[in-house]
């Protein structure tokens, strides 16, 4: 039996016998996407904390779009921005997922979550403190579990994609993106100066290796090779060097660019893990009205 956030009676509930539904996720870009949406479909309820305008790729697999168009829906589960802390369980009543601007997660004091997900995928040490609720997991480097987290999910490919580690950290960052198709760097979309980005393809199209495909100002950006655009960044955003700003797939229209990925669900099955196991005796632990 989960506990209830929406002030329905528990009368009757054995402590032992709870697992706590209350999920923060710090993050909605992809990967946290995936991480929400599987918590979701397993009964959990999940807010999720953003930027005010975030720098998200792959936007049609996340629900940090919901800052930009109001709500966003990925494989029939709609988030929607929401305006203050009060007003999540109105959304979570209403089955849809609240995303706050909140990124530095100043409205955890005043929801106390049982369990905190750090999904910013920033590789490296993050502002969440193992004390900050019940359960506390971090996806990738830049943590260790025992000492900063409760536990770390790895979100490097390969053998152990999505496996959780309760001492110890996840594989160290490379920089190097993961080869799809036998293409790695190439396949990013970098920004080559500072400036406003504005997309002139859209997710989706395709493209060949050469073929402009943004700008930053009037500096053009090049695809290095061809494929699929699989995600670029919100029109008019400010971007500096360097800064990836979209991503093409090589493997062109055979790719489904608008479901959640194989890694994206890997590391959401491995957080629900990290929840289960550490809730296997329960607690009473939802979210706080007061």
């Amino acid at each position: 039996m989960l506990v209830t956030t929406t002030g329905r009676s528990k009368k009757g509930m054995k402590s032992l016998n709870v697992i706590p539904r209350s999920v923060m996720i710090k993050g909605a870009g992809d990967i946290a996407t995936g991480v929400a949406h599987r918590l979701w479909q397993s009964g959990f309820d999940v807010i999720m904390l953003e930027l005010a305008q975030p720098l998200v790729v792959r936007r049609t697999v996340a629900f940090a779009e919901a800052v930009y168009a109001g709500s966003a829906k990925v494989e029939s589960v709609t988030a929607r921005l929401c305006a203050s802390p009060e007003n999540v369980y109105d959304y979570l009543e209403r089955r849809e997922i609240p995303v706050l601007i909140d990124f530095h997660g100043e409205t955890i004091a005043a929801l106390k979550p049982a369990t905190i997900v750090d999904a910013i995928m920033a590789k490296r040490k993050k502002a969440v403190q193992i004390d900050d609720a019940l359960l506390v997991i971090g996806l990738g480097p830049g943590f260790t579990a025992g000492k900063d987290v409760h536990a770390v999910i790895e979100t490097n490919r390969g053998h152990n994609l999505g496996k959780v580690i309760y001492t110890g950290s996840a594989d160290e960052d490379t920089s190097d993106p993961a080869e799809v198709a036998g293409i790695g760097k190439e396949r990013l979309l970098r920004s080559p100066a500072s400036g406003i980005f504005t997309p002139l393809k859209e997710i989706g199209d395709t493209v060949r290796a050469g073929e402009v495909v943004a700008l930053v100002d009037k500096t053009i950006i090049k695809a290095a090779t061809g494929g699929l655009v699989r995600g670029l960044l919100y029109p008019g955003l400010t971007v500096s060097e360097g800064m990836k700003v979209g991503d093409i797939d090589p493997r062109g229209r055979t790719v489904d660019y608008c479901t959640i990925s194989d890694k994206a669900r890997a590391v959401g099955g491995g957080v629900l893990e990290a929840i289960l196991n550490r809730y296997h005796l329960g607690k009473d632990c939802s979210f706080s009205r007061h």
